[in-house]
C-alpha cells in the first residue's frame, strides 16, 4: 500500500490545506489518516472511494496508478511519468473499467446491492473473475465505485440535456420529467440510489461522497430556481435553498412511493404533485418580465 499512501498525500496536497482538514472532508478520524499515509494501516476501499470523490481522482488511479489522477499545477510534470502508458492503452484500460463498472451497477439495480458477486459482473462482461480483480481489488471497491460511477452518469446526462434548454420553467419541467422512474435506466437509476441510501445510513464512512452527490442534486434546482428570478418566470421573493429543499425531498419521497408500490401513487401522479407544488409555491404572477440568462 505504499505507492497508494503516496498518491494519497499527492491528492491531499492539490485539495487541501492541511491532512486534518483533509481527513474532516472524506469523514475519517485524522489519526486513521495518519496511521494509513505511515503505512500502519490499509485503507479501506470505502476510505479510497472517499478519498478518490474528493480529490476528482479514480480509484483505480489510487491503488494502480492507472485512471484518472489529480491535474499536474501549473508549470509541473505529470504525476509519475514513468508509469505512464500509450494513449490507446490507458483508453482500453478506461473502456473496460467503465464496462465493468456499467455492468455492476446494472446487476446491483436488479440483484441488489449484497447479492452482487463478482463472478455475475465477469459473467455479464464475457471475461473472467481475475480480469475484474485485475481493475478492482475488492468486491467492495467495486461496488463503491460501480455506485459512483451510476451517480456520475446520471448527472453527466442530465446536465447535457437540461443546458439546451433555455427557459427556467421549461428547464425544471424537464428536470422533473427525467426524475420519473419510468421502467429502464432512470427506475434503475433509482433503484441503485435507494441502495446507496440504505449503505449510506449504515455506513458513516460513505456519508461524505453521498452528501456531496445530494448537495450537486440541490444545487442545480437552485441554479434553475434563481435562473427563472432573473426571467421574471418564478417569485422574486422565493427563497430558492428553501424551495429547492423542497423540491428536491417531494422529489425522492415520491419517487421511493413509486418504486414500492405504494397504492395510488404512480409516476404521473408524482409528476403531478410536483408540477403543483411549483406553480403554487414558485411562479411569478403572469406579466412577470423576462431577462436572458446565461448557462
Amino acid at each position: 500500500m505504499g505507492e497508494t499512501a503516496q498518491r494519497v498525500r499527492q491528492v491531499i496536497e492539490a485539495v487541501a490545506d492541511t491532512h486534518r482538514d483533509f481527513a474532516v472532508r472524506i469523514g475519517l478520524e485524522p489519526t486513521k489518516l495518519s496511521k494509513s499515509l505511515r503505512g500502519n494501516r490499509r485503507f479501506t476501499p470505502e476510505e479510497l472511494a472517499a478519498v478518490a470523490a474528493t480529490g476528482g481522482v479514480s480509484v483505480d488511479w489510487l491503488v494502480h496508478g492507472r485512471g484518472t489522477g489529480p491535474a499536474p499545477a501549473a508549470g509541473q510534470q505529470p504525476a509519475e511519468p514513468a508509469r505512464e502508458t500509450g494513449e490507446a492503452e490507458r483508453a482500453g484500460d478506461e473502456r473496460r473499467r467503465n464496462e465493468f463498472l456499467d455492468a455492476a451497477w446494472k446487476l446491483i439495480s436488479e440483484q441488489g446491492y449484497h447479492a452482487v458477486r463478482i463472478s455475475d459482473i465477469a459473467r455479464a462482461c464475457g471475461t473472467s473473475s481475475g480480469a475484474v480483480h485485475y481493475y478492482f481489488p475488492t468486491k467492495q471497491d467495486l461496488l463503491s465505485a460501480a455506485l459512483l460511477h451510476c451517480v456520475h452518469s446520471a448527472f453527466d446526462r442530465q446536465s447535457v440535456e437540461l443546458r439546451a434548454v433555455d427557459s427556467a420553467h421549461e428547464r425544471l419541467l424537464k428536470l422533473i420529467d427525467m426524475q420519473l422512474p419510468a421502467p429502464g435506466r432512470v427506475r434503475n437509476e433509482w433503484l441503485v440510489w435507494l441502495q446507496f441510501w440504505a449503505e449510506t445510513a449504515l455506513r458513516p464512512e460513505l456519508r461524505p461522497i453521498h452528501n456531496d452527490f445530494y448537495a450537486r442534486w440541490r444545487e442545480a434546482v437552485v441554479g434553475i430556481i434563481r435562473r427563472g428570478q432573473r426571467q421574471g418566470q418564478f417569485r422574486a421573493d422565493a427563497d430558492a435553498e428553501q424551495l429547492a429543499l423542497g423540491i428536491t425531498a417531494l422529489t425522492d419521497g415520491l419517487a421511493i412511493q413509486v418504486l414500492t408500490g405504494a397504492p395510488q401513487v404512480s409516476a404521473e401522479r408524482m409528476r403531478g404533485v410536483l408540477l403543483d407544488f411549483i406553480e403554487r409555491e414558485l411562479l411569478a404572477p403572469t406579466g412577470g418580465s423576462h431577462e436572458p440568462a446565461d448557462a
